[in-house]
């Protein structure tokens, strides 16, 4: 079931919404819990129903393995438990993609085995790999196997984030006050949603077939026509980002009408000026979890036996390459690897990683040898500058995005001899090589790209359009008339003005939704 589909907007959610807030005004708020792991569970089957013993007894396991930790903390045991859950996602997700690096490597025919992915694994491992850590650590202990099952199949979040953390949550489901309903969180909830709705349906759909239309000439063995294959990129670009803050606002707000809070998980990305601020703002839950259980456990290893060799350690007062690639450049390779084949088995995802890894070490270098100084310190006070960086930072994510877009290499490769110009104009001639003959940029197409790029560069983004972060106002700049318009921080209260700016998105994005056939997510797939 999706989020942008009748049967979601028209049929489950008031339902669920409604039936939770009914239950608990007669006094039983477990009861109401109940209903809503249970609703949960049905949206999550709703796909395919026998995945649900999968997740179920994921849940079972990380519940018991969890509590034994909180109890009695063990290496071993929470060795055994993270890798068990590694080793369910790994058989899942990846024993294609080894059968196929072994036949490459040894020259063996094995067949390819086709594993159906379960929906949302990658998201609710990382989820419960965290937890595990947690409960380890002692900085979280769960006793109810209910509440441990709303944490992490509370369906705003369960197919594709925000990755929650375990104290983030589940505090809000124990307080009374989340069982009343609050006209001022479902005002702002369906504010949220609607405006994550218009960004999948109304903004992302509407650059897919542009995207497709480069990507799709790569795919059958040609190179686009050079404004094919930039068009094609940068709307890729754009769709990726709508598509999936889409998702996250939708997330956010379809729990906000529950009275939960979940992490914002973009700030702006395209705003940023440096590939170092950029993952500070895009997929930030990803990044948080990324850092704290794979870049900062690297990095404290090799920095223990560097120790123990007696070598220095990193001093930004006085950095050497010498630390700089040992204790920067290292960890972040291989974080951003592993970051890579998250989102994908196949090499082009792991190129897309470690060209990001190979981003941010020269940011890093840049930031400890530029003189000492922070980019961002280089670039204050210096709009043009500013620009330019921003421009530079989006040209080179987009880049990037042409491997995580693409179904192998060879695809990729396609796509920038377009971008280079490498195309021999028979490729498209109409007629030739199987009569294919991919459509140049459309004069129509212009619109929804200048509207698109106004909103990421010029507009706030949606946390700060209805003030659920302290301080925004200041930080939307110029624009920040937009939120005063929606009275939309501190004390974010609806009015008839914001009410109508709502309603006109929400209507635009329903016949939308409604008109066409749903398209999905393009995080499901991870």
């Amino acid at each position: 079931m999706l989020f942008n589909t009748f049967e979601f907007i028209i049929v489950f959610l008031p339902i669920v919404v409604a039936g939770f807030f009914l239950i608990a005004s007669v006094g039983n708020s477990r009861l109401a819990l109940y209903w809503l792991v249970c609703s949960s569970l049905f949206f999550y089957s709703w796909w395919n129903p026998t995945l649900i013993f999968l997740l179920l007894a994921s849940l079972i396991f990380n519940f018991r393995v969890g509590l034994a930790l909180s109890r009695k903390p063990s290496r071993g045991l929470l060795f055994f438990g993270v890798g068990t859950n590694l080793l369910a996602l790994g058989w899942f997700k990846y024993s294609g993609f080894f059968v196929e690096v072994v036949n490459m490597l040894a020259g063996l025919a094995i067949p390819v085995p086709h594993i159906i992915l379960p929906l949302a694994i990658s998201f609710y491992t990382f989820q419960q790999i965290a937890y595990l850590v947690e409960s380890h650590d002692g900085a979280t202990k769960e006793d109810d196997f209910l509440s441990y099952c709303a944490f992490i199949a509370f369906f705003p979040q369960l197919i594709a984030g925000p990755i929650v953390h375990h104290r983030e949550i589940i505090e809000q489901f124990k307080k009374p006050e989340t069982y009343v309903a609050n006209s001022l969180s479902i005002g702002l909830g369906i504010s949220m949603f609607a405006i994550g709705l218009f960004k999948k349906v109304v903004l992302a759909d509407n650059f897919s077939p542009i995207a497709a239309s480069a990507f799709g000439a790569a795919a059958e063995g040609w190179a686009p026509p050079i404004e094919v294959a930039w068009a094609g990129m940068f709307a890729f670009s754009l769709q990726i980002y709508f598509d999936f803050s889409g998702y996250s606002d939708m997330a956010i707000g379809l729990a906000l009408m529950f009275g939960i809070r979940l992490p914002f998980n973009f700030a702006s990305p395209y705003k940023s000026a440096s590939i170092i601020e950029f993952w500070s703002r895009w997929h930030i839950t990803l990044t948080r979890f990324l850092t704290n259980y794979v870049y900062n456990p690297i990095l404290t290893r090799l920095s223990r036996r560097r120790m123990a060799a007696g070598k220095p350690m990193l001093r930004r007062s006085a950095p050497s390459w010498n630390t700089f690639f040992v204790l920067l450049f290292a960890p972040t390779i291989i974080t951003m690897a592993l970051s890579g084949l998250w989102h994908g088995a196949g090499f082009q995802f792991l190129i897309w990683g470690l060209l990001h890894g190979l981003m941010l070490a020269i940011n890093h270098a840049w930031r400890l040898f530029g003189n000492g100084l922070p980019l961002r310190e280089r670039l204050r006070g210096n709009r043009l500058l500013r620009m330019f960086s921003v421009l530079l930072t989006f040209t080179a994510v987009s880049l990037a995005l042409v491997f995580f877009k693409s179904a192998d290499v060879d695809q990729a490769m396609n796509m920038f001899r377009g971008l280079l110009g490498l195309t021999a104009r028979a490729e498209y001639e109409p007629g030739l090589f199987g009569g294919y003959a991919p459509p140049f940029l459309k004069r129509s197409d212009v619109p929804i790209f200048l509207v698109g790029f106004f909103i990421i560069w010029c507009l706030p983004n949606s946390q700060q359009w209805l003030g659920l972060i302290e301080g925004d106002r200041e930080k939307a700049g110029r624009w920040a008339w937009v939120l005063a318009f929606f009275d939309g921080l501190r004390g974010w209260r609806p009015t008839m003005l914001h009410g109508f700016f709502i309603g006109a998105i929400m209507a635009a994005a329903l016949i939308r939704a409604f008109g066409e056939a749903a398209t999905e997510f393009l995080y499901f797939t991870f």
